[in-house]
């Protein structure tokens, strides 16, 4: 008699199989779940990545390890740890029978990468498993976004960005030309600058608290119109008649001024940032000013003063009366003159003779002749034409 062949236990133990080759299907005994699954982390922070897994109660854990590389042709995946890459920076934590924790430090922007958890059990033949999810691990630097120029009085909005958004809240803070803003950290990743002024142009980066990576500085140009504009006078001390002198326009801008214009008094006398004038006379005293002119704005300067100082010239002699001496009186005779500063020595001569007959701006002639004066000042001399005083003598 022929017994019948009991065939149903087969499907099971194949269908059991086919579980355990398939590495990395979900089911109710095997599985791996990541938290978080997605990471955005700071380049050269810290990075803790996490799982929790489950095998069959009958199996012993053997070994597990985190890879970036999927099992691939039978092919055993690289145990991060001993990557040259990774050793130096990875350490492994946590439980390792239901979870395991992973810390990554110092990530770059190569760490850029998906990241798998594998486990193997005492069966080798159909006791390993892999995650295939994976966690996938964003590394980001960050740039500062800011408009290349501005105008003196805009509002202006810098922004931190970066190429995704940081897993960890960030506070984000604001530095420029290296040196901190202020004591305010920023929850939200811009910065906001209130009608702009010139002093706020700079090198702009930003950071998150907590974290040594900075962006690269981004420069803010502010323009403004011309401002502090003011006139330099070559030589600085005192002008003679006959001289060169220049006149320089500086003033703070920007961009630079290019334009410049130059008055005296209400009328315009030239242009350029440099006014000269050669061989000067005493017509070019006066007030100056230039005006400082870009594409933002103009403004004047304040009025510097040209004092052209000369020796006395167009000399000459006043008579009281008709010049002629009276008995018992006198002709008193005034000496004149232009100059710059104004004469304060004068001499007096009796025509043919060498020796002065007298001093001051008047001299009282008690006797006839022809006389002259001779005016002075630090700059030079020049005589008068002579004047005859007629009568008999006293």
């Amino acid at each position: 008699m022929v017994m019948p062949v009991r065939m149903t236990p087969l499907p099971l133990i194949l269908f059991l199989m086919i579980h355990v080759f398939s590495d990395g299907d979900d089911n109710d005994d095997w599985g791996v779940s990541y938290s978080p699954s997605h990471i955005c982390a700071l380049k050269d922070s810290t990075v803790i990545m996490r799982c929790s897994y489950k095998y069959p109660t009958e199996y012993k854990i053997m070994n597990v390890f985190w890879t970036n590389t999927l099992v691939k042709d039978n092919v055993e995946p690289p145990d991060l740890s001993e990557d040259p890459e990774y050793s130096q920076r990875l350490k492994y934590l946590g439980d390792k029978q239901k979870s395991s924790t992973v810390r990554l430090s110092h990530v770059t922007l190569k760490d850029s990468h998906k990241y798998y958890f594998r486990f193997i059990t005492n069966k080798k033949d159909k006791g390993k498993y892999i995650g295939k999810s994976g966690v996938t691990l964003t590394v980001t630097d960050l740039q500062v976004e800011s408009p290349e120029r501005v105008t003196e009085g805009d509002s202006v909005r810098l922004t931190c960005k970066s190429s995704c958004t940081l897993t960890d809240r960030a506070t984000f803070i604001w530095s420029r030309n290296s040196q901190p803003l202020t004591e305010r950290r920023d929850g939200n990743n811009e910065l906001l600058l209130q009608s702009v002024r010139r002093e706020d142009a700079g090198r702009y980066s930003c950071a998150v608290h907590g974290h040594t990576h900075t962006s690269p500085g981004v420069y803010l140009n502010v323009m403004y119109p011309p401002r502090s504009v003011s006139v330099s006078i070559s030589p600085s001390g005192v002008i003679v008649e006959g001289d060169s002198v220049t006149l320089s326009c500086s003033s703070d801008s920007n961009p630079p001024a290019l334009n410049f214009s130059w008055f005296k008094g209400g009328t315009i006398v030239g242009s350029g940032r440099i006014y000269s004038i050669s061989n000067i006379s005493s017509d070019d005293s006066g007030e100056y000013k230039c005006k400082s002119i870009n594409e933002h704005g103009q403004k004047d300067s304040d009025p510097v003063t040209l004092n052209v100082m000369y020796p006395p010239r167009s000399v000459s002699v006043l008579m009281s009366g008709s010049g002629v001496i009276v008995e018992g009186d006198s002709v008193t005779l005034s000496c004149s003159s232009d100059s710059n500063p104004p004469a304060l020595n004068f001499s007096w001569f009796k025509e043919n003779e060498t020796s002065a007959v007298g001093s001051g701006q008047s001299f009282r002639a008690l006797q006839s002749g022809r006389f002259y004066c001779q005016a002075h000042n630090q700059h030079g001399s020049q005589r008068s034409d002579a004047v005859t005083v007629t009568g008999k003598l006293i």
